[in-house]
């Protein structure tokens, strides 16, 4: 799938905000409402939009710890890694779990809790209770300097070709 100008507009305005009319955003991108509307539709039905999300403000839902969790496994087998990973999929706590590399760990959560005594229940409680979890290296946010939720779309041309989902 190739994006031209247009998709491109259309993904900056709806990354900025997802509750933009339909006619707005076609205003605002220069269509017609409909063709604006198969568009969107497309770019849906493509994978490229994944989700229409409303964002929260942590702090004052009282989510004041934001914890950086680097988790070590005994085993690099793939039943283990899909055992670990269905178990963190539950947790509500884990906004993020990636697999990764270049550091003593497999893998590295970012997980969102009340406070302290709440991170010591999760961490001792679940997380070190999944099987093959041999070591845990917490690190804590101090203060947030960028938060973006906006992929960057300057990279992509008229001709660059897309990855299907």
């Amino acid at each position: 799938m190739k994006l031209d100008r247009t998709d491109r507009r259309i993904l900056r305005l709806m990354q900025g905000n997802a509750r933009i009319s339909n006619l707005e955003l076609a205003e605002a991108v220069g269509l017609s409402p409909t063709p604006c509307s198969r568009r969107v539709r497309r770019l849906e039905e493509s994978g490229i939009i994944r989700a229409h999300v409303t964002l929260l403000d942590q702090a004052r839902l009282g989510l004041k710890l934001t914890a950086y969790i680097g988790i070590s496994m005994d085993r690099h087998t793939p039943d283990r890694f899909e055992a670990f990973e269905a178990e963190v999929r539950d947790y509500p706590e884990v906004m993020d779990c990636s697999v990764v590399t270049g550091q003593s760990s497999d893998y590295l959560l970012r997980a969102v809790v009340p406070d302290m005594e709440y991170y010591e229940k999760f961490l001792l409680g679940r997380l070190t209770r999944i099987p093959g979890v041999t070591g845990v290296h917490s690190s804590f946010e101090l203060r947030r300097v960028v938060q973006r939720t906006d992929l960057p779309l300057d990279h992509i041309g008229d001709t660059t070709e897309l990855t299907p989902a």
